[in-house]
């Protein structure tokens, strides 16, 4: 079975929306773009290489999509655009987009049986970036084996929040965790059944 990874940025109140910049996505009126830029340093650069270096195939929602094909298929080796332009593309979308960055498949059907479907295939790890909306669909149905969580030491106060409407209670396992230099802390979570509560005995 393909494991599920979703990678997310995300502030410290819960927001993971258009941390790159300004104009990123400004559904809502949404005001604060970019607020990752001035915590980027060598450990954040590393922990992200370190997570795309394994060979990979994207399930994205359309909007993270359209962002993504609109940069990676012009953006240099360099800049880590191989891996990108050659995984292939699992796009979730209500409607029938033209996909014109190479590798792109349209999921057919019901979004979150068709995720389960690719699970069942052979073939390297699906991994889930941005797509606030698609992730609400998988958390909705357990779908997700590991969260890459980068928390940054800001709060936004409004915008779209990565475990919204479509979480259900459970508990994880923290499998690793690190900090940066600008206090960005990166950590690994993986799924650890059923939300158990209890109560602190008085003496």
């Amino acid at each position: 079975m393909r494991k599920l990874i979703v990678t997310t940025f995300v502030s410290l109140d819960g927001v993971m929306q258009a941390p790159g910049g300004a104009g990123e996505d400004d559904s809502g009126g949404f005001a604060h773009g970019g607020w990752t830029v001035n915590y980027w340093d060598e450990t954040l650069g590393q922990a992200m290489e370190s997570f795309m270096s394994p060979p990979f195939d994207l399930v994205l929602g359309r909007k993270t999509y359209d962002i993504f094909a609109a940069y990676w298929p012009h953006a240099p080796e360099e800049a880590g655009a191989k891996p990108l332009n050659d995984a292939t593309k699992y796009v979730a979308s209500r409607g029938r987009p033209e996909l014109k960055w190479r590798n792109s498949v349209l999921i057919e059907g019901d979004v979150a049986e068709g995720v389960a479907a690719l699970k069942e295939q052979d073939g390297p790890e699906l991994q889930v970036h941005g797509s606030g909306d698609l992730i609400q669909t998988l958390l909705r149905h357990g779908l997700v084996d590991e969260f890459h969580l980068l928390v940054f030491p800001v709060l936004i106060g409004t915008g779209k929040r990565l475990f919204g409407a479509g979480t259900v209670p459970a508990g994880l396992t923290l499998a690793d965790h690190k900090v940066s230099g600008t206090g960005v802390t990166i950590a690994t979570y993986r799924p650890a059944g059923e939300l158990t509560t209890g109560t602190f005995a008085l003496d």
